[in-house]
């Protein structure tokens, strides 16, 4: 098993990686990214996904409802991190999932993969946490500059993190996980069921096959007996 599948499997068991690890993950993944357009190119079939705020076994099972990645291609439109209590483990495991797969997983930005606003809603207090220094979030938010903004997928469907209608202001309008506005022309997508563990929602993630024929697949959040406890700071890379 190479270092990276090992890497892959730990950060599946909600195990951060080293800081050294998640440094030249971060490297490897920058080299991907950066050859990538700010409107990547994705092909279909394809399953589109929201929001996941940092709700690391709610992806979990996101992916037992959409299946694995790389036999499930995947679209995330952004905001990994942030609000929820796992940002560190679940951006990590989509960069590693992108570095593994670069082909069958392609990650948007959303208005949280930012400097700004990760120092506000939590992302960066668990990299201090988790690491007892601000590098992990230095090396991550840095990855940020590098991700695409949109995605075009078959020349067709433009897929965006932001540019919700004015007519939705808050959840409570989203609580399906999906909503569909103007005519059926747009659709938003949401994938953090009982978002900020109390909103009472579920979630929905978007399947699009080869013919860009459309199912929505509405998961709830993960039992509260499959979570486990907030992950504790990794062993250090070496000892003074």
């Amino acid at each position: 098993m190479s270092d990276l599948d090992r890497q892959i499997e730990q950060l599946k068991r909600c195990e951060p990686l080293k800081e050294s690890e998640v440094k030249a993950l971060c490297l490897k993944a920058m080299e991907i990214l950066v050859e990538e357009s700010n409107v990547q190119r994705v092909d279909a079939p394809v399953t589109i996904c929201g929001d996941i705020h940092g709700q690391f076994y709610d992806m979990k099972e996101l992916f037992k409802v959409g299946g694995d990645c790389p036999k499930t291609n995947y679209l995330f439109l952004g905001d990994f991190v942030d609000r929820g209590f796992y940002s560190v483990e679940t951006f990590l495991l989509l960069l590693a999932l992108k570095v593994r797969y670069p082909d069958r997983i392609t990650l948007v930005r959303g208005n949280h993969e930012s400097r700004q606003i990760t120092q506000v809603y939590g992302f960066y207090d668990e990299c201090l946490r988790k690491y007892g220094s601000v590098n992990v979030w230095r090396y991550c938010t840095d990855i940020f500059d590098y991700i695409s903004l949109s995605a075009l997928i078959e020349n067709k469907i433009f897929s965006v993190h932001g540019g919700l209608s004015p007519a939705i202001s808050t959840l409570d309008q989203v609580m399906e996980g999906y909503k569909w506005m103007f005519n059926n022309q747009i659709v938003t997508v949401w994938s953090a069921p009982n978002y900020c563990y109390r909103c009472g929602n579920v979630a929905a993630i978007l399947e699009l096959d080869e013919n860009l024929n459309k199912q929505f697949r509405v998961f709830e959040a993960a039992p509260q007996e499959s979570r486990g406890a907030p992950a504790k700071r990794p062993a250090p890379d070496y000892f003074l």
